[in-house]
């Protein structure tokens, strides 16, 4: 089903899998505990996973050949995924479950939107649709 250059499509569906599985997981995570000081545990845990797997392959080899601006584009990612994580497990320690996952995943609609802008990856028809049905799923899940 999954051969040569479609294999990104199971590595989607399997980062959708996991993600679903995440916000479970931290909802049961931050009972009782701060939502920073349960980002911070989860982030060692990544941390220690993804460096082991980095390691574990040989990648490592590579870190000295990462261009300047290619790091600096890492770099940012990190604080940008880091901040999406603090604000994600605080709005998750107090709201409903499924109404925080929309919210966030309503970052389709961002992504989208700031693929064309940046990256000049088209937005067709289908693609403008596709914003207008997230965003209306985003509202009739949170309304």
């Amino acid at each position: 089903m999954f051969e040569g250059r479609s294999l990104w499509i199971l590595f989607a569906f399997l980062s959708a899998f996991f993600a679903a599985l995440t916000t479970i997981l931290a909802k049961l995570g931050v009972q009782g505990v701060s939502s920073n000081l349960a980002t911070a545990v989860r982030t060692v845990v990544i941390l220690a996973i993804a460096w082991g797997w980095v390691a574990a392959t040989g990648e490592i080899r590579a870190l000295g050949t990462i261009s300047r601006t290619t790091l600096v584009f890492l770099v940012l990612s990190g604080v940008a995924t880091g901040l999406s994580w603090l604000f994600y497990f605080r709005a998750l320690q107090s709201g409903p479950t499924a109404v925080v996952a929309a919210i966030d995943k309503s970052s389709l609609v961002l992504v989208l939107l700031l693929s064309a802008l940046f990256l000049s990856e088209p937005l067709t028809w289908k693609t403008s649709l596709g914003i207008v049905l997230v965003v209306v799923g985003v509202l009739v899940t949170t309304i």
